[in-house]
């Protein structure tokens, strides 16, 4: 069977129209930078990956949207979602990080794509498990799944309290880790690697680069406000 071409994209701070704490090219609508900004920003992606691309108001929960038509211009963020997945060839689906786990999902022989949004409460409530229900629902199947973990703040740099890392990482076991200072911290990508595996998923790669140390990706931690890149993934028509 044919596979699908699948896209996939990762943003960087460079190349937008937003000034101050969200230079240049924040992508969120949600964080108080200039709307004008935030439309240039995206418009400019969209006309850069030469498909619409799909936003999500998302709010660390585990609603999956199902998107099933070609958003137009200036379409309005899908409310209150964390993921989003679709069959339609063409559409971008647009996840935003500043910290937390942006995930990639695609079966290339069902042609279906879906894009997660992992923070540390969305994680472990289960919102990548639900990304991969929702896919299924369209055809694709979990051993056939490629999965791309994006940027994200590494275990060594996020440090938690001792109570907090113990009931994130017995709903996301994996996650625990010593940050480097010896503290108790998490690594949300691990602890998602070992969820995806446990879900049958066999392909997995991911994007090493940590938010808090590269200062060409955006991180909340590192100081807020700030702005949001985007992680979006599509069908190739051609």
């Amino acid at each position: 069977m044919a596979r699908a071409r699948v896209r996939r994209v990762v943003t960087t701070r460079a190349g937008g129209r937003s000034t101050g704490a969200f230079s240049t090219f924040n992508l969120s609508a949600g964080v108080g930078d200039e709307p004008a900004a935030v439309a240039a920003n995206r418009r400019r992606v969209s006309a850069e990956l030469g498909v619409p691309v799909v936003f999500l108001e998302q709010v660390h929960g585990t609603t999956v949207a199902t998107v099933d038509a070609v958003p137009g211009s200036g379409a309005p963020d899908v409310p209150a979602a964390d993921a989003a997945v679709t069959a339609l060839p063409g559409v971008g689906l647009a996840v935003l990080a500043a910290d937390c786990v942006p995930l990639l999902l695609a079966d290339p022989v069902a042609g279906v794509v879906g894009a997660a949004h992992a923070g540390r409460v969305g994680a472990a409530a289960g919102v990548v498990p639900a990304t991969v229900a929702a896919m299924e629902a369209l055809g694709a199947r979990v051993g056939a799944l490629e999965v791309l973990l994006g940027p994200a703040i590494c275990g060594g740099c996020y440090e938690v309290p001792a109570a907090m890392q113990a009931d994130v990482d017995a709903r996301l076991p994996g996650s625990a880790v010593r940050t480097r200072r010896g503290t108790p911290g998490l690594d949300l990508r691990a602890g998602l690697h070992h969820q995806l595996t446990q879900l049958g998923v066999a392909r997995i790669g991911g994007d090493p680069r940590c938010t808090f140390e590269e200062r060409d990706l955006y991180s909340h931690r590192r100081g807020a406000p700030t702005g949001r890149q985007a992680a979006i993934t599509w069908l190739d028509l051609r």
